[in-house]
């Protein structure tokens, strides 16, 4: 009886001597780095004198505006080059972390037809597949808060990838007359769905009543 209490006593120690070494800071092993993100964003571009830097720790709500703008670059895209003389002007947009660049991006915020995005083929670090996006109809007034030389919009339009947020105009709503209308019609449906089902379910009586009477 001593012996399989001593038995018992000295596996149940090994045991929690086991998981103590396992569980010690020492032997557990190191959570595996995440990668960096961009800390800064450079803008070029030829109505640019100096190149404009933006740092995510001095201007956090502009430096989110801008990566935005690049962010989604990514997949296939369209091979699909527009016309030249329709891109107007190009600022060139690049990502680095801890002064490293890590991507480049061209955006032509006065595109006709809206905002055009750019991925080229050659990056900082490695190569890519040369893509063109649709922008964000945010570009031209990101950039300009940016310090771009761009004219200020003043179109309620916010967000969205080449097509943003849409804002109904009040005629497009319908006016009073127009709604009285809609009401007319839905009342003069409901009236017409009701005569069908009453015939309906007058059909169905007679039916019944004729099987009755021949089943007598």
């Amino acid at each position: 009886m001593v012996r399989r209490m001593s038995l018992r006593l000295v596996i149940v120690t090994l045991l929690g001597a086991i998981g103590v070494w396992f569980g010690s800071p020492g032997t557990a092993q190191a959570a595996p780095k995440e990668p960096k993100g961009p800390t800064t964003v450079t803008i070029t571009g030829d109505d640019i004198g100096a190149p404009i830097n933006v740092q995510a720790a001095d201007a956090p709500e502009l430096f989110a505006a801008l990566l935005d703008q690049v962010s989604y670059l990514t997949g296939a895209g369209q091979t699909t080059a527009p016309k030249k003389a329709d891109l107007g002007p190009k600022y060139t947009v690049v990502l680095l972390t801890d002064d490293v660049a890590k991507q480049t991006y061209d955006l032509y915020p006065l595109a006709n037809g809206g905002p055009r995005a750019h991925r080229p083929a050659k990056q900082p670090e490695r190569k890519s597949t040369a893509a063109w996006f649709f922008g964000r109809l945010s570009m031209s007034e990101t950039l300009r808060a940016a310090g771009a030389p761009l004219p200020e919009r003043s179109d309620p339009i916010s967000g969205g990838i080449g097509g943003g947020e849409r804002v109904i105009p009040d005629e497009g709503l319908g006016a009073g007359d127009n709604l009285d209308r809609v009401l007319g019609e839905l009342r003069h449906l409901l009236l017409l769905n009701g005569a069908v089902l009453l015939t309906i379910t007058l059909g169905l009586a007679g039916i019944a009543l004729l099987v009755r009477r021949r089943t007598r």
